[in-house]
């Protein structure tokens, strides 16, 4: 991060769920957990695997050696409170409250055994989330990803506040989605960060419906508070020990999707083009951009993707992001740069390619005048920096299948050849 991506403005690391447990393996979770909490019932990092957090120091440590490389540091959490914390009966820290008095064991996250609930009625309910947030300043975090919280809007109020009362301006990113729509209000109010799918992994049948989620959505998005569409599946997915798919977890059926049956030798099961799509919707519309894969083994077309410098201001400074149509399979998007002076327009092709087509593609036809553009408009491919021609009246490239094209369109004619990829 620090030596490749962070001049791209790439910034935060981000440890994903379980940071506690020691027997952790793949994308799921054991069935009994051997995590350990400190005095008041808090989870703290797993030494074998994070070996700086011995002694008590939690992920300090590894947070201000993460902030020396100018970057970012954030971590994983899921509603509630430790079993552990309530078995013990451990006090909540800066209160008169214990975990037992703000345990609910009638409603907990069905999918992990870590956690009871947090009965939101309880007097010790806020003072719980205070003290959880206040070891996860003290350890200097800057992004929390908080999970089962669909939709669960008192719970979301409780941590904002929590967070607000620390001083530290951390990052709220609320999971797992989708989260409802006629919420968008309060949960631009209370989060910066929503989910809007289930878990996306590298299936085009998960990447589709992100199109309509971003557009319904596109009115509550804004500085400091962003609809979610998940991770960026994109390069190796499955850096992870031989054999990982075969351990034994709380959810078969959910180890099962994430390997595509044990299929372990596959790094990314989306295609090239099927990868362009996600990377270039994500940027349009400005959705957050979290790398999914894992950066030391990513190969140089994937490591392209995420240092185009033009497509990263797109999403980072881009303005009037919005749809401009959906229909047939064939779909694009706009947005013009902070400064007014150029037009951007993504196309996508989210049609099956028949059987025994011959055609490599389709061509997406985008009027310009709908994009405020008369006249000589030359086009240029953001992702290759190629010429794309000079057009009037209509730009219509040729989108592979389950592919997708990002281009700037500027006033004036072009003077190189006219070349669409």
């Amino acid at each position: 991060m620090a030596a490749r991506l962070a001049k791209f403005g790439w910034r935060y690391v981000v440890v994903d769920i379980e940071w506690s447990e020691p027997q952790r393996l793949g994308p799921d979770y054991p069935v009994r957990s051997r995590s350990e909490i400190d005095a008041y019932g808090r989870f703290v990092p797993d030494t074998g695997r994070f070996p700086s957090a011995a002694g008590g120091r939690g992920f300090k440590p590894l947070a201000d050696r993460i902030h020396r490389k100018g970057l970012a540091f954030g971590v994983h959490i899921v509603r509630g409170i430790p079993r552990l914390a309530v078995e013990r009966n451990t006090p909540i820290e800066g209160s008169p409250y214990r975990a037992a008095d703000v345990a609910d064991k009638a409603d907990y996250c069905d999918w992990n055994e870590d956690q009871w609930g947090v009965d939101v009625r309880k007097p010790g309910a806020q003072a719980w989330y205070d003290a959880l947030f206040r070891q996860l300043a003290g350890w200097g975090v800057d992004f929390v990803k908080a999970d089962d919280l669909c939709y669960r809007g008192e719970e979301i109020a409780m941590i904002r506040r929590a967070i607000d009362r620390t001083g530290r301006p951390i990052v709220l990113s609320l999971s797992y989605g989708p989260m409802p729509l006629d919420e968008g209000e309060a949960l631009a109010a209370h989060a910066n960060m929503w989910r809007l799918l289930g878990d996306l992994w590298d299936y085009w049948d998960q990447v589709r419906p992100a199109f309509r989620r971003l557009h319904e959505w596109t009115p509550f998005a804004g500085p400091g508070h962003w609809p979610d569409p998940d991770m960026l599946p994109l390069g190796r997915l499955r850096a992870l020990p031989e054999g990982w798919s075969k351990a034994v977890t709380m959810n078969r059926g959910y180890f099962e999707m994430v390997s595509h049956g044990g299929r372990e030798d596959v790094p990314n099961f989306l295609t090239r083009d099927e990868q362009l799509t996600v990377m270039t919707l994500w940027t349009i519309a400005r959705a957050p951009l979290m790398f999914g894969g894992d950066l030391p083994t990513s190969d140089a077309w994937t490591v392209r993707l995420l240092t185009n410098a033009e497509a990263l201001a797109v999403n980072q400074s881009g303005r009037a992001n919005r749809q401009l149509f959906h229909a047939n399979g064939l779909a694009a998007w706009t947005a013009i740069s902070a400064d007014a002076k150029r037009t951007y327009v993504a196309v996508f092709n989210t049609s099956d390619k028949p059987a025994g087509g011959l055609a490599s593609g389709l061509a997406v036809p985008v009027r310009l005048s709908d994009l405020g553009l008369a006249g000589d408009v030359r086009a240029t491919d953001v992702w290759t920096g190629r010429p794309a021609g000079t057009f009037r009246d209509e730009f219509a490239p040729v989108v592979p299948f389950h592919g997708a094209g990002l281009y700037r369109l500027e006033q004036g004619t072009c003077t190189a050849p006219a070349r669409v990829p």
